[in-house]
């Protein structure tokens, strides 16, 4: 019977008072918790109906616990403003007084207009055409770079360079193994259901030869690079601008274009070419795997007649463009890490964008390539 009685006084009550001569009071009793509030919502609605007579007096003395969840709750009803006759504990006061401190925003309910949407669209403009010029300024000074290093053969970083090339390049033969592995084993068995209708299984070798060695190879690999190690780099100087590092090294002279742009550009167009070889290698094997179980293709048959059915040039075609991937990847990294402002929010965003930028930019300079070079090396 005690626990029963202890439990009602702690439910939050609300008593409606008149008195002659004075005006009526509203008086809150009990522990006003918001567990307790939310299981009472007559009392809820009893409250907000009594809030909006504003000539009551309100007595909230007899209160003995109030969270803040339940103070902001009941001062939105009062209207945002606590009434002018209120009597109440100071240390229930001070919540309602942080609520009155803060100003709560006013939404905006202008309506989108034609003017609104001209301006939008051409800040949009200035920010791309921004881009490229600080794109374009960055890889001219990327060949006063290699002009100088021409001259004084002693700044070559070859230290950066080297690391540089062992995290992009070395790092990333596992993963573009097993993608290309598995894209080789994906393209030989979809092939083969086609080619088998009209008795031309032989002409597994050439499809995955010419698609592999001049296309898919050198384009996995550089998108897989581009996600990989192009957000690396460009976090890597986007945490040297947070940490300051880029103010110091400009404080002790050092250029960083040639300490940090150069050799990220100059290990991946390295590194990209071998790489492309390296995943278009592992492309073939899984399409010999995948041509050997699904139309009885040797491994010898398979090796023997890829040559006849890929000419060298294609080789080369495909090293070239995986060259012009690396170079791309490097660069356009390096411009969105120098855009991050010195904030965590910034860091996430521009690098999202650099991997973004990165792919779209691969994709489309190999349409450039497949249409510049669309007779050049076919059987």
């Amino acid at each position: 019977m005690a626990q029963a009685d202890t439990h009602l006084k702690t439910q939050p009550t609300l008593e409606i008072i008149k008195q002659e001569g004075k005006d009526t009071c509203a008086c809150l009793s009990g522990d006003w918790t918001l567990s307790n509030l939310m299981r009472q919502t007559a009392l809820q609605k009893n409250i907000k109906r009594t809030a909006a007579n504003n000539d009551l007096r309100w007595d909230l003395r007899s209160v003995n616990v109030l969270d803040n969840a339940t103070a902001l709750w009941i001062w939105q009803a009062w209207g945002q403003s606590v009434p002018t006759e209120l009597e109440i504990k100071p240390e229930h006061l001070r919540l309602f007084n942080k609520w009155q401190s803060q100003t709560v925003p006013v939404l905006d309910s202008t309506r989108f207009s034609t003017d609104q949407a001209i301006t939008y669209l051409s800040q949009r403009i200035l920010d791309v055409f921004g881009q490229l010029l600080n794109f374009v300024t960055l890889l001219g000074q990327l060949l006063l770079d290699i002009v100088h290093l021409l001259r004084h053969p002693g700044d070559i970083p070859w230290r950066e360079i080297s690391i540089t090339i062992y995290e992009s390049g070395v790092r990333a033969l596992g993963i573009t193994a097993l993608v290309g592995f598995l894209i080789g084993i994906v393209l030989s068995y979809l092939s083969a259901l086609q080619l088998r209708l009209f008795g031309a299984e032989i002409y597994i070798i050439d499809i995955l030869g010419l698609s592999v060695i001049r296309e898919l190879g050198p384009l996995l690999a550089a998108i897989l690079v581009a996600g990989r190690s192009g957000s690396a780099m460009t976090a890597q100087i986007g945490i040297m601008r947070v940490t300051e590092e880029l103010d110091a090294l400009s404080a002790m002279g050092i250029s960083h274009s040639l300490r940090l742009v150069l050799p990220k550009v100059a290990a991946l167009t390295m590194a990209m070419p071998l790489l492309s070889v390296w995943t278009s290698t592992a492309a073939l094997i899984g399409g010999m795997f995948s041509a050997q179980n699904t139309l009885d293709i040797s491994y010898q048959q398979f090796l023997i007649k890829l040559p006849d059915a890929v000419p060298l040039l294609n080789v080369f075609i495909g090293l070239g463009k995986s060259a012009v991937f690396g170079l791309m990847i490097a660069l356009i990294a390096c411009h969105f890490g120098f855009r991050i402002k010195p904030n965590t929010e910034s860091l996430g965003n521009e690098t999202t964008n650099s991997v973004v930028a990165a792919i779209t930019v691969v994709i489309m300079v190999d349409a450039l390539f497949a249409i510049l070079f669309m007779d050049v090396g076919m059987p």
